[in-house]
């Protein structure tokens, strides 16, 4: 655990990231304040399980986590990712149901655990905060949605350029165009759906055609134009 002098402020988050706690009073800000507990954690660290009884949940003051689920074969499919500013965990609180999924930390993270009751009494008493999470609830869901639609439809070259797109809007690229998250190839089969050889010979392809570049674990953006065009992203 974090000592309470290096505890992150909540206002680190608000004032920089489009945080669902900015429809907060003063005084209900103070209440997470006081009641949050934080702690770091390294790469694959898991934050909870699939299948788990939840009595919390977590925000996101740095690092990244990938939210996924475990087939019947155990393989991962990465579902979605969370960074700076996210919430992680609150589902399963709204619905008193055990979580539906499982998050793992892919970059070193410093978490902000925040206990079930307290969101339960902000979504009571803040009808502000309660659209809030009900919109981000919503837009979950319909990225869910077409994450199947893509999936029964898209072939894997197609899903492959279109997921290299939606990390880029997520993370952005840096000064030299470079994806500001670091996957293993294994990660970046199980965000597409696909098997890990699959993934590897496509991006020698899309390096080849100078679509990208790579170096280790880095992906490089070349040419966006011709990945939305592969992608079928506007069709």
């Amino acid at each position: 655990m974090i000592n309470r002098d290096q505890i992150p402020p909540c206002d680190d988050c608000l004032h920089n990231y489009d945080s669902i706690f900015k429809h907060l009073t003063p005084e209900e800000h103070a209440i997470v304040e006081r009641e949050k507990v934080c702690n770091t954690y390294k790469r694959g660290s898991v934050i909870y399980h699939e299948g788990s009884r939840t009595n919390g949940f977590y925000c996101i003051n740095s690092g990244i986590i990938k939210i996924f689920k475990t087939g019947i074969d155990g393989r991962e499919q990465i579902i979605a990712f969370a960074k700076k500013g996210g919430i992680i965990g609150y589902r399963s609180i709204l619905s008193n149901e055990l979580a539906c999924s499982s998050a793992k930390v892919i970059e070193d993270a410093t978490l902000c655990f925040v206990p079930g009751e307290t969101l339960i009494k902000l979504v009571k008493t803040n009808g502000n905060f309660s659209m809030a999470i009900m919109q981000q609830t919503c837009k979950e869901l319909g990225e869910a949605n077409a994450f199947i639609t893509d999936i029964a439809q898209k072939t894997v070259r197609e899903r492959l350029a279109e997921i290299l797109l939606k990390l880029m809007e997520i993370f952005e690229l840096n000064e030299d165009g470079v994806l500001q998250i670091s996957l293993t190839r294994e990660e970046l089969a199980n965000i597409v759906g696909t098997a890990t050889e699959s993934v590897i010979r496509l991006l020698s392809e899309f390096k080849h055609d100078k679509l990208i570049d790579l170096n280790g674990r880095k992906i490089k953006i070349l040419d966006i134009k011709q990945l939305e065009k592969i992608s079928n992203a506007f069709n």
